[in-house]
């Protein structure tokens, strides 16, 4: 079977879906976090994971390092994959991003023009302004009884006050 029978083509009143990396990468009891440039478009000032979109050619796991890569300058280990997310945002084109977690080997970070970098206490997270499912997120991730080993789906939308309604479906 080519290419030409993916169905890639077959769009016409489909939703269709952006696809994107979200990465929180832990060095101790510290999680690294980006504040985002006052001049970024999404999410100017709080606080996210790093990550970006998966580009043409690349899988989600190659976009995740070279994303990590990118904004931090840093090696990581035990990159996994934890959870899938549908972010549907009221469009005809949404999200889809896999989110992952990995150990850094050092803390020494590189420059992003996208934001700053900071070392945070995961206890401390909430202090910040965080992107708004990030407090939700970052409790599944790191939970005492968090199963690294399964996945979650999970899929966001908006209720008609703009407000963020959050499901999860783990792997069963």
């Amino acid at each position: 079977m080519g290419a030409q029978q993916q169905g890639a083509d077959a769009t016409d009143g489909r939703w269709l879906s952006l696809v994107r990396t979200l990465c929180f990468i832990t060095h101790g009891a510290d999680v690294l976090l980006m504040r985002r440039g006052d001049h970024r478009r999404v999410f100017p000032g709080m606080y996210n994971g790093l990550g970006g979109h998966v580009e043409q050619g690349e899988d989600p796991y190659s976009s995740a390092i070279r994303e990590i890569r990118e904004e931090s300058g840093l090696s990581v280990t035990s990159l996994r994959l934890r959870g899938i997310s549908t972010i549907d945002a009221g469009g005809l084109t949404g999200i889809t991003m896999f989110i992952f977690t990995a150990d850094a080997t050092s803390r020494m970070l590189i420059e992003s023009d996208e934001g700053t970098l900071h070392w945070v206490p995961l206890a401390s997270t909430h202090d910040l302004p965080l992107v708004e499912d990030l407090p939700i997120l970052l409790a599944r991730l790191f939970a005492a009884d968090a199963h690294a080993d399964e996945p979650f789906f999970a899929h966001v939308s908006y209720d008609a006050n703009d407000r963020l309604l959050m499901t999860f479906t783990d792997a069963v």
